[in-house]
């Protein structure tokens, strides 16, 4: 990959290919893979994601949001998307679309199956959404009977597959709340076949749930950070490669006297005399606040520079008094070299937040074989 010359996002869809061929690698070769692609690709291009993965011949694709899913669709992607937060004002457009809804709601499902008959389908394939311990949306099981008969009695819509969302698949402090989540989620998916008299696409793993809890693989696995390169746990991350890496570079040196200070709100104060490199990305770019002041590093020419002072909108400040460098050399933010874990956690934040931050200004840079 060449030297940056600015602040770009390098975009390695190899890598994303061996991520993907990796946890493919970790279910059974039955069982269904659909890739989670929401939040732009989480952050970096959810189209060139997507279209590389529907080569390496992936099952399913997930987005959040109808806009997401058509994005997709405009790109060329032909395979099953699910639609994990569907609003009720945009199921016409979903269905115009060939999207497949997560119905959580009475209201929802009631909703779907009107705008279903105005458009005049039948089996129109829906997936069924069940809370087994997130709290945060789903069907309960005392909800299946009502369920039932609001499907029964129509042609419409089809119950295609059921779902649920894990809390807590990377923690194993938490292995006996998974198991009680993962107990609850079979007796919805039992009581649900008995009900429809036909088999049901079921899913329920996350990346982390993919390693650790195999025996939980049912129908089709989702994995979304993992693709990306991040497992959530280290052992996870030695086999999966980050797929983004943030670059910019020195715009500018600094010798600063002991005593000043520097940024905003004179957050910083040299104790010494300090050298200091600003570089040209802010929190406007998705590296917040919480980052500067000595919280995390970036890496220059093999060496850590700490963020000193206040990240400013659009440049961040860091020592480089121990490192050799010049104006125009190459910094990494994160990516391989400084995985997003490492830079994140430092700051009391997850990958994902930074990840799914990175400002669309950036631009991106695509390498793939």
């Amino acid at each position: 990959m060449a030297k940056a010359t600015e602040t770009v996002l390098e975009i390695d869809l190899n890598a994303l290919v061996h991520n993907y061929r990796y946890l493919s690698s970790r279910i059974r070769p039955e069982t269904k893979f659909m890739a989670v692609v929401k939040a732009y690709g989480y952050g970096s291009d959810a189209q060139e994601i997507a279209m590389c993965l529907q080569q390496a011949q992936v099952d399913y694709f997930a987005v959040a949001y109808v806009n997401e899913g058509i994005a997709l669709r405009k790109a060329g992607i032909t395979i099953p998307i699910l639609v994990l937060h569907p609003q009720k004002v945009h199921f016409k457009t979903l269905i115009e679309h060939n999207m497949e809804p997560s119905i959580y709601s009475h209201a929802i499902l009631e909703q779907f199956i009107r705008t279903a008959q105005e458009l005049g389908k039948l089996a129109y394939p829906i997936h069924l959404k069940f809370n087994t311990g997130l709290n945060r949306l789903g069907f309960t099981y005392a909800d299946l009977p009502k369920i039932y008969t609001a499907t029964e009695a129509q042609h419409a819509i089809k119950v295609k597959a059921i779902l649920s969302h894990l809390a807590a698949t990377e923690d194993r402090n938490e292995t006996e709340f998974t198991q009680l989540q993962l107990n609850r989620f079979e007796a919805i998916c039992n009581k649900a076949e008995t009900l429809f008299g036909y088999k049901l696409i079921k899913h329920v793993l996350n990346t982390s749930g993919i390693i650790n809890y195999p025996n939980a693989q049912l129908d089709m696995v989702r994995s979304g950070i993992g693709l990306y390169g991040y497992g959530n746990d280290a052992t996870i991350d030695a086999d999966l490669i980050p797929v983004v890496t943030l670059k910019t570079i020195i715009a500018q040196k600094h010798t600063i006297p002991a005593g000043e200070s520097v940024g905003y709100n004179r957050k910083y104060v040299s104790k010494k005399p300090t050298v200091t490199a600003t570089l040209p990305l802010g929190h406007a770019d998705g590296i917040g606040r919480q980052y500067g002041q000595g919280n995390t590093f970036v890496r220059i020419n093999g060496q850590l520079a700490p963020i000193v002072g206040n990240v400013c909108m659009d440049m961040i400040m860091v020592d480089v008094t121990e490192i050799e460098c010049e104006e125009g050399d190459e910094v990494i933010i994160f990516g391989k070299q400084l995985p997003a874990t490492e830079f994140s956690g430092t700051a009391d934040t997850i990958s994902y937040e930074l990840l799914t931050g990175i400002s669309q200004r950036i631009p991106r840079v695509i390498y793939k074989n």
